[in-house]
């Protein structure tokens, strides 16, 4: 029987307030909530709580004086209290509880992001493989122009240059003040847990009230993961997933990343200090740690399992797309997580951001390896561009575009004395004058440069036709001329000076081809033991003008119906060389014919000899390099 309304303590109608939510005891209490109340219920249920805590702590100071039967019943009392507290702390934190809004999700373009302007993919670079013993992959010319398109889009977009084409690393790693807290609760709200959780946290109960937004606020978080597309995968998942699928991934999870750090843990952070903050010595940090370390460590493991997978060279970009887009979150990682208690976040962070770069630097080791190692032996038709030549300048094209990240990643020049000098099978590179001062990047570029020109020198080999062999020189390495020249950035770094050295090279390809094919048969048209006697003065030998004019005939036509199958891809390049045949042969064919002509004609069937009239070899040099058979007679203007 409760005392008269008139002799009730503060004690006594505190405990009143407090059994009269026990929702253990009443269905009324059970079905409502104390702070979905009228705000003088909330304010009389927290001043009872307050009553009854000053009461215990009164009575625990004067324990000698007061009973245990008191201190009991005060400590039921509390109990109630606290798990009440705890029900109402959960149901707020609920009421105002869901996943980030997609708003929420993107940043404004980062000033510090540059773009860049990115040479086109060769119309040629979808062409099949020739050769199905390739160990690199040579399709992958297409993936690598696939791979600079999309990260060109991820530049471009206002929404996502840094996460997704880490665009600002390559001119900075500083971040910009990008963590951005959003209110992920109302600030009543936040009064009222704050409120809750001073409270309970005086009463001892600590733990449970961080259990209770551990739980809450974990959710929450989940949620988010969900929205972004960050499946739970532990790193053997990963590792075992194809690399088709890890590429498609691995965009998103940088734009993940940029949004949970900067976003989604900055503002559980933000939450936590507005709830905890100063009720106790490190209850915030503690908190937070306790909700984001496990999503935070989900996160990171993604990362980590790329940083640890297997070294191939297709995997190079993506791997410095995450090295990138991790590096720029370096410094709000370390803002977001600067307690003691997520120490271990930090090191995890730097930890994975050091094995990507010992990635990077271990995949181009590789690439070298497997350009010098590529094993092809049968030899691309007409002479054209190598599928491996296509492959390694877009390649080398693309890591120029990372030039930043790079040049501070690779630091060593490359080893070619110790790795290979005394392999016979292997190009030798010394580093000339011409290489003083290049950055260890440029040597290691250059070096693959050289060896894949050795690579091509020795599939050059395969051609039956020394001409041929020639010509497929010329092609390839005029390739790379005009992928260094079409690439700015890759011009700078391989400079102009090895540029020139490189030019001499293909054109010393052509002349060389121009000797093997062109100085047999202009030898038909030499004056030497056409006359009779040996003198100059004694007449010509029509027998022997014919058999001349007969050679020049079958070895011209034998060159015009091969090498018009034969292919010079580049237009310009192809009518450079025709012009240059042109101006050999044309003279050279109609200072014979002017001399020698009256000689045939006089004679019977002038014709069977005198078969081209010099515009009909004008005619039929526009046939060559064409990539595709001509008529087994040559095109004819005249009789």
């Amino acid at each position: 029987m409760e005392p008269p309304e008139d002799k009730r303590t503060p004690l006594d109608e505190a405990e009143g307030i407090i059994l009269r939510w026990d929702s253990t005891a009443s269905e009324e209490a059970r079905e409502k909530m104390i702070f979905d109340s009228d705000r003088n219920e909330v304010d009389r249920y927290l001043q009872a709580v307050d009553e009854i805590q000053r009461s215990l702590s009164s009575t625990t100071i004067n324990s000698e004086s007061s009973s245990n039967s008191d201190e009991s019943g005060l400590n039921s009392t509390i109990r109630i209290a606290m798990a009440r507290l705890e029900d109402e702390f959960r149901n707020i934190l609920l009421s105002h509880t869901a996943p980030l809004e997609a708003e929420s999700m993107s940043f404004s373009s980062d000033p510090s992001s540059s773009t860049h302007s990115h040479g086109q993919i060769d119309d040629h670079e979808d062409e099949g493989e020739h050769d199905q013993g390739l160990k690199l992959d040579l399709n992958m010319s297409l993936k690598l122009a696939e791979q600079r398109e999309e990260r060109e889009e991820g530049e471009g977009e206002g929404g996502d240059s840094v996460a997704d084409g880490a665009g600002s690393s390559r001119s900075s790693y500083r971040t910009t003040s990008s963590i951005r807290e959003i209110d992920l609760v109302p600030s009543d709200a936040i009064y009222d847990l704050r409120s809750i959780a001073e409270r309970m946290i005086a009463a001892g109960y600590l733990r449970e009230c961080i259990q209770v937004y551990g739980s809450v606020r974990k959710s929450a978080v989940d949620a988010s993961f969900r929205r972004l597309g960050i499946e739970k995968l532990s790193i053997g998942d990963v590792q075992r997933l194809e690399w088709d699928q890890l590429e498609a991934k691995i965009r998103r999870w940088i734009r993940a990343a940029k949004v949970c750090v900067r976003v989604l843990f900055a503002s559980e952070k933000k939450l936590c200090e507005q709830i905890f903050e100063n009720l106790g010595t490190d209850i915030d940090d503690a908190c937070f740690v306790e909700t984001v370390k496990g999503p935070a460590i989900q996160l990171f493991n993604l990362f980590e399992a790329i940083s640890i997978s297997r070294r191939s060279p297709e995997k190079l970009f993506k791997i410095l797309d995450l090295h990138d887009a991790l590096m720029v979150l370096i410094p709000d990682i370390d803002v977001v997580f600067e307690a003691k208690t997520a120490e271990s976040i930090r090191i995890q962070a730097a930890e994975i951001l050091s094995r990507l770069a010992e990635a990077a630097r271990g995949i181009l080791s590789e690439f070298e390896n497997a350009v010098l190692r590529e094993p092809s032996r049968v030899p691309v038709p007409g002479g054209t561009i190598h599928p491996l030549t296509r492959y390694v300048m877009n390649y080398i094209s693309l890591i120029s575009d990372y030039k930043q990240t790079l040049i501070e990643l690779i630091v060593s020049k490359p080893s070619s004395g110790t790795r290979y000098g005394s392999d016979p099978t292997t190009p030798d590179m010394e580093f000339a004058d011409e290489l003083e001062g290049k950055t260890p990047l440029a040597l290691h570029l250059i070096w693959v440069i050289v060896i894949l020109q050795f690579n091509l020198e020795g599939k050059s080999k395969h051609y039956k036709d020394t001409s041929l062999a020639h010509l497929f020189m010329m092609n390839n390495v005029h390739y790379i001329v005009q992928k260094v020249k079409g690439s700015p950035e890759l011009r700078e770094m391989i400079g102009d000076d090895y540029l020139k050295k490189l030019t001499g090279k293909f054109r010393q390809a052509a002349t060389n081809y121009q000797r093997a094919t062109w100085v047999r048969v202009l030898y038909c048209l030499r004056d030497e033991g056409l006359h009779v006697s040996g003198s100059f003065s004694s007449g010509v030998s029509k027998s022997a003008l014919r058999e001349r004019f007969k050679s020049f005939n079958a070895m011209f036509e034998d060159v015009h119906r091969n090498q018009a199958q034969w292919l010079v891809p580049d237009a310009q390049l192809r009518e450079e060389l025709r012009i240059s045949i042109s101006e050999k042969l044309l003279p050279a064919y109609r200072s014979f014919l002017g001399r020698f002509r009256t000689h045939i004609e006089s004679g019977k069937h002038p014709e069977n000899y005198i078969k081209y009239s010099v515009d009909d070899l004008e005619t039929a040099v526009l046939d060559f390099f064409e990539g595709y058979p001509v008529s087994q007679h040559i095109r004819r203007r005249s009789s």
